[in-house]
């Protein structure tokens, strides 16, 4: 047997820090021994952000959910900006009092097994890395430590069993006897004597106490590991949610269906007010602060901190056409007064009593994990089913004062019958005051975009205040959330009139519509207002596209000063009441993101620690930005990984990254995305194997306007190729670069991308992996396809005019085809079919697939990311050649 040798992770980055290279300027580096093992660690360098950062009423105090680094969950933390101290609120220890003996077990024990997991995944990984340098290492040794494992818990339960078994036939043999001595003394005969205990010595039995052969103990082992799987609610969840009263220093937080209440005045306590198993959802406090309001299940319901009882606000809808039927309330939104409040309810579907139709279909995804195959199915609405859309109405309600008799209920205020369309509404708005509110809708089939305004009352209808139709730009429903300036003067939405998705203001008394701010940026997201609404505050790319900051805008001018500094991205942000503060969690590639307090015109005060320290030891290259212009006169920006002594005169090989189409704001150009395959594997080519490599945002990403974005409507594809010719001509001309020897990666879209550019254009680069790529759109998600790929037809799957199918005998250059095969975003199907047309063109010597069985749209089944990304560096090292400048 080989001696046993274990490489811990902590040898192995020792090792590594003592021979890696430094940082020698922005884009290169010294040589550097990076391995990826240890740049694709099992347990992450990443800790969780802050979240659900919000500040109380009077601005002192900023609220969050954070726990440092290895912990799990997510704690409520308050940090005081009078006195720049921060305590924390809630632990596991501290919330020990609310849960069982049980649940604190299990979160004891599902964390020591999430490390042990961890650090056995890590040695494993290196063990089997030193044992293919020829190093001497027991690579069984975790299996035999397992198979152990599971015998000792078989001769447990076998043990356990035995004496139960033994103590049930005493057991058994006790009452037999009592019964016949009871027989006898009734036949007046004599009691029968007791028989002697048996002598006999029991069989012989395993080590383990069961007889196995090696194979069965395998499937045990198997069962054993499926059965105690970490599952999300294993660990300490820790804080869900936070609502800060309306002018008190105080709040009431969520913890696994419970509602607590903290005050500043008593920093160190916390008041429980419900603690139930349901799940409890704060909404606000009464406008009084004397109470509070909170959800149970749709159900709206209003307690008082000093009284017993609990009263029912929206208490539940009667169908106009059916009074057995009952509408269901899909959402509740209260005005700040707590007068008012809006009800988005949908009639019901089907049979009374049963689960309404779903819309859409199931498919099979295919598992090999067991002897044979098994199926399990998946939502999935495509681009021609049938829709199943639920009638909508809205009510407008007063709320209740107190337990008095309900009202009648009223007529919807707005109503939209459903049916087979795609219809959208938005969260519904108030006025500070609560006597407007207002929403948007969007109807994707008649391309209709409209604004209501109401006014509180319970019959008058809203008013129609805007109007789009066609144009409008696909990516401003997902942001179209109306808002109120605090004087409900004026309306604020986010809207694309320019190009850009921007802020505009609708006068709530004329109806005029003006822009607040002005530019070629994006500046979608509104964060709040000054008290006096002389001021907005928005998220916005103005002066970096790489990076949303937070400005703060005049209205009446719409000058902007940045509140956060460059090259920090900015994100779950929050603004003050009062308008002195902000927070968000920022950061970029020099320094991880974390939550920082910021002001005008002072330096962010960093909050928080998440991140292992052990990630600024790694030696990772800096990227350098670069953009340059396609030929159409757009202009593009990427990053790139350059090696130690490069010069422009290199011929190096290259690698080109692509990932996303347009959705929201996704990008990969941002200067805090550490991308696996992007930046982290990229930078790793670079410094180990001296490629230069590079990553960049195509057209067809969003945050760079419409035209940018929409580039990619009905010719999916077609607009990126164009970009990564004219990105693969000016990195030959400027970037060291090989012509002949460039390779293309991308996943999700991307991995559509390079399909369609290696089919289209066989000769532009030299290799391509394509990773989870839809090559079939009309299998793909409609409510994504129908926004960013064409115009759908439900009589007919007509996005299948984009299908890559047909595209495949155009393949020239060696492709690696990777996926999930558990994908339930996109289907696996969709690489297994372009595959079999690869082969069916006679491409079988050009195409390979890399499979992980248990993967899903992101893998992390059976193929971990080291493992995944050490595919792809065997294949660049393969099909591009060495990576030392051509001569």
């Amino acid at each position: 047997m080989l001696p046993i040798r274990t490489l811990t992770s902590a040898a192995a980055l020792a090792v590594l820090l003592l021979t890696a290279g430094q940082a020698d300027g922005a884009g290169t580096a010294t040589a550097s021994p990076q391995v990826l093992e240890q740049v694709f660690r099992a347990q992450p360098y990443r800790g969780e952000p802050a979240r659900e950062a919000s500040f109380s009423h009077s601005g002192r105090y900023l609220a969050y959910l954070w726990n440092p680094f290895g912990e799990p969950g997510g704690d409520l933390h308050v940090h005081d900006t009078r006195t720049g101290k921060t305590i924390r609120v809630t632990s596991r220890q501290r919330m020990a009092a609310f849960d069982t003996p049980e649940d604190l077990a299990r979160f004891d024990t599902k964390r020591q097994q999430r490390d042990r997991e961890w650090s056995e995944a890590q040695a494993k990984v290196e063990a089997q890395q030193a044992y293919l340098r020829g190093e001497a290492v027991d690579l069984a040794q975790w299996d035999r430590a397992a198979l152990e494992l599971v015998k000792k818990e078989a001769a447990a339960k076998k043990a356990r069993d035995d004496a139960q078994k033994a103590a049930d036939k005493a057991e058994a043999e006790a009452e037999k006897r009592a019964m016949a001595e009871l027989a006898a003394r009734r036949a007046g005969k004599p009691v029968p004597p007791a028989a002697a205990a048996s002598a006999a010595p029991a069989p012989a039995a395993a080590a383990s106490g069961v007889e196995k052969e090696d194979w069965e103990w395998r499937d045990e082992l198997k069962k054993h590991r499926a059965k105690h799987k970490l599952k999300p609610t294993d660990l300490y969840p820790g804080v869900a949610q936070i609502e800060w009263a309306h002018e008190r220093d105080e709040l009431v937080f969520q913890y696994r269906g419970g509602l607590y209440r903290w005050q500043a005045s008593a920093p160190e306590q916390m008041q429980p007010l419900v603690v139930t198993q349901r799940n409890l959802r704060i909404v606000a406090y009464t406008r009084d602060d004397q109470g509070f309001i909170y959800l149970d299940d749709g159900k709206l319901l209003r307690s008082r901190f000093a009284a017993a009882g609990v009263h029912v606000l929206n208490r539940e809808l009667v169908h106009p056409d059916d009074a057995e039927r009952k509408y269901k309330i899909e959402a509740t939104t209260l005005s700040d007064d707590g007068r008012w409040m809006a009800l988005v309810a949908r009639a019901p579907l089907g049979e009374e009593g049963k689960p309404p139709p779903k819309p859409g279909r199931q498919v099979e995804i295919m598992s090999y994990a067991e002897r044979f195959a098994t199926a399990k199915k998946v939502d999935r609405e495509v681009s021609d089913d049938k829709r199943l859309q639920a009638p909508l109405a809205i009510y407008i309600r007063q709320v209740p004062t107190g337990p008095e008799a309900p009202a009648k209920q009223p007529d919807p205020v707005y109503t939209h019958k459903g049916g087979d369309v795609w219809f959208e509404l938005s969260p519904i708005a108030w006025t500070k005051d609560g006597s407007r509110y207002a929403f948007s809708t969007w109807e994707r089939e008649k391309e209709l975009l409209r604004v209501y305004l109401g006014s509180a009352s319970e019959t008058a209808k809203p008013e129609l205040v805007l109007e789009r139709r066609g144009d409008v730009g696909h990516e401003v429903v997902s942001v179209l959330r109306p808002q109120f300036t605090p004087d409900g003067k004026t309306l604020v939405l986010s809207l694309d009139e320019a190009g850009y998705r921007q802020p505009y203001g609708l006068d709530v008394a004329t109806k005029a519509l003006r822009p607040l701010v002005k530019g070629h940026f994006e500046a979608h997201t509104v964060l709040g207002f000054t008290p006096d609404s002389r001021a907005m505050f928005v998220l916005a790319n103005r002066d970096d596209w790489a990076a949303m900051n937070v400005h703060r805008v005049d209205l009446a001018t719409g000058a902007m000063t940045p509140l956060g500094a460059a090259p920090d991205y900015h994100r779950n942000a929050a603004v003050s009441f009062d308008g002195r503060w902000a927070a968000a969690v920022a950061g970029n590639w020099a320094e991880r993101p974390e939550l920082k307090l910021l002001q005008a015109g002072q330096a962010p005060k960093v909050l928080t620690q998440s991140h292992d320290p052990a990630w600024d030891r790694l030696g990772l290259l800096k990227p350098e930005r670069f953009s340059f212009q396609n030929r159409h006169g757009d202009t593009l920006h990427a990053y790139a990984f350059k090696p130690a002594g490069w010069q422009a005169s290199d011929r190096r090989s290259a690698i080109v990254y692509v990932y996303g189409g347009p959705l929201n704001d996704r990008h990969t150009v941002e200067t805090d995305s550490f991308q696996p395959t992007g930046y982290l594997f990229n930078q790793y080519m670079t410094a180990r194997h001296g490629f230069v490599t590079v990553s960049i945002d195509t057209r067809g990403h969003s945050n760079y306007g419409r035209r940018f974005s929409g580039a990619n409507w009905e010719q999916p594809g077609q607009p990126q190729t164009e970009d990564l010719e004219d990105l693969k001509a000016h990195m030959v001309k400027t970037m060291g670069v090989d012509a002949a020897r460039v390779g293309l990666n991308g996943w999700s879209f991307g991995g559509f991308q390079t399909q369609y550019t290696m089919f289209t254009q066989p000769e532009l680069f030299a290799a391509g992996i394509a990773g989870a790529g839809p090559t079939e759109w009309e299998n793909y998600n409609s409510w994504y396809s129908g926004r960013t790929i064409g115009k759908v037809d439900r009589s007919k799957p007509n996005l299948r005019k984009f299908s890559l199918l047909p595209l495949a005998p155009g393949l020239k250059k060696p492709l690696l085809l990777v996926h999930g095969m558990q994908d339930p975003n996109v289907l696996y199907q969709d690489t297994v079919n372009i595959y079999r047309a690869l082969l069916e063109s006679g491409k079988e010597a050009l195409v390979d697939l890399f499979l992980d069985p248990d993967g899903e749209h992101a893998m992390g089944g059976a193929v971990k990311t080291a493992a995944w990304h050490r595919k792809y560096e065997a294949f660049w090292l393969r099909t591009l050649g060495a990576a030392a400048p051509a001569k």
